[in-house]
């Protein structure tokens, strides 16, 4: 797809805030962590969470080594994901996007 400018756009590009919370997810982190060392509220962080996710950018874990077995909605609807108790972690397209390549 190419812009106004002539641009190719890159279906994957990142904002900044999902460049910054992909910083955050090279080992696997608790979202308590992940609040604790971004800042951010609980509702930026699921959103954040949310469209990495859609991208295939990140894994969403029960516990260490166990993906979340449960349905992840886009940001508005309504959800039972448990965030406060998962983990997260880039996955290897999220490293390589985040990294530039």
């Amino acid at each position: 797809m190419v812009d106004t400018n002539g641009r190719t756009e890159n279906m994957d590009e990142l904002s900044e805030d999902e460049f910054d919370l992909l910083d955050e997810l090279y080992f696997v982190q608790h979202f308590s962590t992940v609040q604790e060392n971004t800042g951010w509220t609980e509702e930026h962080i699921i959103t954040t969470l949310v469209l990495l996710f859609q991208k295939e950018f990140i894994k969403v874990l029960t516990d260490h080594d166990t993906e979340f077995s449960g349905i992840i909605n886009p940001p508005g609807r309504d959800s039972d994901v448990p965030w406060k108790i998962l983990y997260f972690l880039a996955t290897k397209k999220g490293l390589m996007v985040h990294n530039g390549f």
